[in-house]
């Protein structure tokens, strides 16, 4: 199938399907047009990808799981170096909610020291 078709399938776009491909997470065949057409495995390839993206994974922490990405990554069980890429990302999210936390703490105390008032968080 062509890019664009992968794309839609996977509900995903072409640029992110070329940058997975760049990132060496996938691969394509040229056609004679110049096309690349990739093969029907990689539907599930890129949405096991996907997966591992919106679990807060990077593209080069996904590399860990190359071995298993045409499987059931959901199902399969972990391996050692895939927990351990889990959980160093999950220290890192945690930092960075830390950070967060404590900047939106330290603007909310001077918007009351400003306004006097009680700033009430917008959902």
């Amino acid at each position: 199938m062509r890019i664009g078709e992968l794309a839609k399938v996977t509900g995903t776009t072409a640029r992110a399907l070329r940058h997975y491909e760049q990132a060496g997470l996938i691969s394509s065949e040229r056609a004679s047009n110049g096309y690349r057409v990739y093969a029907e495995r990689a539907v599930v390839r890129v949405r096991n990808i996907r997966h591992l993206l919106a679990a807060g994974l990077t593209l080069d922490d996904v590399r860990v799981f190359l071995p298993c990405l045409d499987g059931d990554v959901a199902a399969a069980p972990p391996s050692d170096k895939g927990l351990q890429v889990a959980a160093e990302r999950l220290a890192v999210l945690n930092q960075r909610i830390a950070a967060q936390t404590e900047a939106r703490d330290r603007l909310e105390a001077a918007l009351q020291r400003a306004t006097g008032a009680a700033i009430r968080p917008v959902a």
